[in-house]
Protein backbone atom coordinates (compact mmCIF):
# COMPACT_ATOMS: atom_id res chain seq x y z
CA UNK A 1 0.00 0.00 0.00
CA UNK A 2 1.06 3.17 -0.65
CA UNK A 3 1.44 6.27 1.68
CA UNK A 4 -0.36 9.65 0.92
CA UNK A 5 2.83 11.51 1.58
CA UNK A 6 4.64 8.94 -1.13
CA UNK A 7 1.85 9.63 -3.86
CA UNK A 8 2.06 13.17 -3.04
CA UNK A 9 5.85 13.45 -3.63
CA UNK A 10 5.75 11.22 -7.04
CA UNK A 11 2.82 13.68 -8.24
CA UNK A 12 5.06 16.75 -7.54
CA UNK A 13 8.35 14.86 -9.08
CA UNK A 14 5.63 14.01 -12.66
CA UNK A 15 4.02 17.71 -12.90
CA UNK A 16 7.34 19.12 -12.95
CA UNK A 17 9.03 16.96 -15.17
CA UNK A 18 8.76 15.86 -18.68
CA UNK A 19 6.73 12.44 -18.46
CA UNK A 20 3.16 11.95 -19.04
CA UNK A 21 2.39 8.98 -17.37
CA UNK A 22 3.81 6.60 -14.32
CA UNK A 23 2.76 3.36 -13.46
CA UNK A 24 4.12 1.44 -10.08
CA UNK A 25 3.60 -1.97 -8.45
CA UNK A 26 4.28 -2.42 -5.25
CA UNK A 27 3.30 -5.64 -2.83
CA UNK A 28 0.47 -5.82 -4.25
CA UNK A 29 -0.35 -2.55 -4.67
CA UNK A 30 -0.33 -0.49 -8.36
CA UNK A 31 -0.48 3.19 -8.53
CA UNK A 32 -0.51 4.75 -11.76
CA UNK A 33 -0.37 8.35 -12.06
CA UNK A 34 -1.20 10.47 -15.77
CA UNK A 35 -1.00 13.85 -16.57
CA UNK A 36 -3.99 15.40 -18.17
CA UNK A 37 -3.81 16.08 -22.06
CA UNK A 38 -4.42 19.85 -22.66
CA UNK A 39 -6.31 19.41 -25.54
CA UNK A 40 -8.68 16.85 -23.97
CA UNK A 41 -12.61 18.13 -24.09
CA UNK A 42 -15.67 16.50 -22.88
CA UNK A 43 -18.83 17.10 -24.63
CA UNK A 44 -22.15 15.99 -22.71
CA UNK A 45 -24.89 16.03 -25.40
CA UNK A 46 -28.95 15.04 -24.40
CA UNK A 47 -30.63 12.21 -25.73
CA UNK A 48 -32.86 14.28 -28.36
CA UNK A 49 -30.06 15.03 -30.41
CA UNK A 50 -30.27 16.34 -34.50
CA UNK A 51 -27.30 14.53 -36.52
CA UNK A 52 -26.62 16.33 -39.52
CA UNK A 53 -23.51 15.70 -42.19
CA UNK A 54 -21.01 18.30 -42.98
CA UNK A 55 -20.50 18.30 -46.59
CA UNK A 56 -17.24 19.04 -46.49
CA UNK A 57 -15.71 16.23 -43.95
CA UNK A 58 -18.56 13.87 -44.39
CA UNK A 59 -18.78 13.48 -40.37
CA UNK A 60 -21.85 13.89 -38.27
CA UNK A 61 -22.00 16.52 -36.53
CA UNK A 62 -24.19 16.97 -33.28
CA UNK A 63 -26.10 19.86 -32.71
CA UNK A 64 -28.40 20.70 -29.42
CA UNK A 65 -32.00 21.82 -30.13
CA UNK A 66 -32.47 25.53 -29.08
CA UNK A 67 -28.67 25.86 -28.99
CA UNK A 68 -27.36 29.39 -29.49
CA UNK A 69 -23.79 28.40 -31.92
CA UNK A 70 -23.07 32.18 -32.40
CA UNK A 71 -22.35 32.75 -28.72
CA UNK A 72 -19.25 30.88 -26.73
CA UNK A 73 -19.76 28.19 -24.59
CA UNK A 74 -20.72 28.67 -20.68
CA UNK A 75 -18.01 28.57 -18.52
CA UNK A 76 -18.11 25.28 -15.60
CA UNK A 77 -19.16 26.65 -12.53
CA UNK A 78 -17.00 28.86 -10.41
CA UNK A 79 -15.16 27.35 -7.66
CA UNK A 80 -15.55 28.28 -3.77
CA UNK A 81 -13.11 31.17 -3.36
CA UNK A 82 -11.08 30.35 -0.38
CA UNK A 83 -11.29 33.64 2.41
CA UNK A 84 -7.64 34.83 2.44
CA UNK A 85 -6.25 35.13 5.68
CA UNK A 86 -2.47 33.97 6.20
CA UNK A 87 -3.33 32.64 9.51
CA UNK A 88 -5.54 30.67 8.08
CA UNK A 89 -4.37 26.92 7.03
CA UNK A 90 -5.45 25.48 3.57
CA UNK A 91 -6.01 21.17 3.23
CA UNK A 92 -5.28 20.70 -0.71
CA UNK A 93 -6.65 18.05 -2.89
CA UNK A 94 -3.27 15.53 -3.20
CA UNK A 95 -4.68 14.31 -6.65
CA UNK A 96 -7.37 14.39 -9.38
CA UNK A 97 -10.40 12.69 -8.10
CA UNK A 98 -14.04 12.84 -6.27
CA UNK A 99 -14.41 14.38 -2.94
CA UNK A 100 -16.21 12.66 -0.26
CA UNK A 101 -17.21 14.17 3.22
CA UNK A 102 -17.67 10.29 4.64
CA UNK A 103 -16.87 6.69 4.70
CA UNK A 104 -20.31 5.90 2.92
CA UNK A 105 -23.37 7.56 1.92
CA UNK A 106 -25.03 6.85 5.24
CA UNK A 107 -22.08 7.88 7.40
CA UNK A 108 -21.72 10.89 9.09
CA UNK A 109 -18.98 13.58 7.86
CA UNK A 110 -15.27 13.40 8.81
CA UNK A 111 -15.25 16.64 10.21
CA UNK A 112 -17.67 19.68 9.50
CA UNK A 113 -17.04 23.48 10.33
CA UNK A 114 -15.77 24.18 13.49
CA UNK A 115 -14.49 20.83 14.21
CA UNK A 116 -10.93 20.23 16.01
CA UNK A 117 -8.35 18.17 14.03
CA UNK A 118 -5.22 17.45 14.68
CA UNK A 119 -2.31 15.94 12.41
CA UNK A 120 -4.02 12.35 12.04
CA UNK A 121 -7.38 13.04 11.46
CA UNK A 122 -8.74 12.10 8.67
CA UNK A 123 -10.78 15.16 7.04
CA UNK A 124 -12.28 13.30 3.56
CA UNK A 125 -11.58 10.69 1.15
CA UNK A 126 -10.62 11.75 -2.62
CA UNK A 127 -11.36 8.71 -4.95
CA UNK A 128 -9.07 8.48 -7.78
CA UNK A 129 -9.42 5.25 -9.83
CA UNK A 130 -11.67 3.53 -8.02
CA UNK A 131 -9.25 3.88 -5.00
CA UNK A 132 -10.30 5.77 -1.83
CA UNK A 133 -7.34 7.60 -0.59
CA UNK A 134 -8.52 9.15 3.23
CA UNK A 135 -6.66 12.53 3.57
CA UNK A 136 -5.37 13.59 6.59
CA UNK A 137 -5.27 17.37 8.44
CA UNK A 138 -1.40 17.02 8.98
CA UNK A 139 -1.87 20.15 10.97
CA UNK A 140 -3.77 20.93 14.99
CA UNK A 141 -6.62 23.25 14.52
CA UNK A 142 -9.84 23.85 13.16
CA UNK A 143 -12.01 23.50 10.32
CA UNK A 144 -12.81 27.09 9.79
CA UNK A 145 -14.42 26.30 5.92
CA UNK A 146 -14.96 23.29 4.01
CA UNK A 147 -14.39 25.05 0.53
CA UNK A 148 -16.11 21.64 -1.77
CA UNK A 149 -19.47 19.89 -2.03
CA UNK A 150 -19.85 16.16 -1.31
CA UNK A 151 -19.41 14.32 -4.93
CA UNK A 152 -17.72 17.28 -6.42
CA UNK A 153 -14.40 16.74 -8.68
CA UNK A 154 -11.11 18.08 -7.22
CA UNK A 155 -8.39 19.01 -9.19
CA UNK A 156 -4.47 18.38 -7.62
CA UNK A 157 -3.68 21.36 -5.39
CA UNK A 158 -7.03 22.59 -5.10
CA UNK A 159 -7.99 23.61 -1.59
CA UNK A 160 -10.38 21.36 0.60
CA UNK A 161 -10.32 22.71 3.76
CA UNK A 162 -9.44 26.20 5.91
CA UNK A 163 -7.64 25.28 9.22
CA UNK A 164 -7.28 27.90 12.31
CA UNK A 165 -3.86 26.29 13.61
CA UNK A 166 -2.99 26.19 17.31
Amino acid sequence: MFKLSEIKELIKLIDQSSLQELEIESEGSRLSIRKPNKTESVIVAPAAVQHSFSPVTAHPRVELPGADYTQPAAQPAAVKQPVEDASLHKIVSPMVGTFYQAPSPTAPAFVTKGARVNSKSVVCIVEAMKLMNEIEAEINGEIVEILVENGQLVEYGQPLFLVKTE
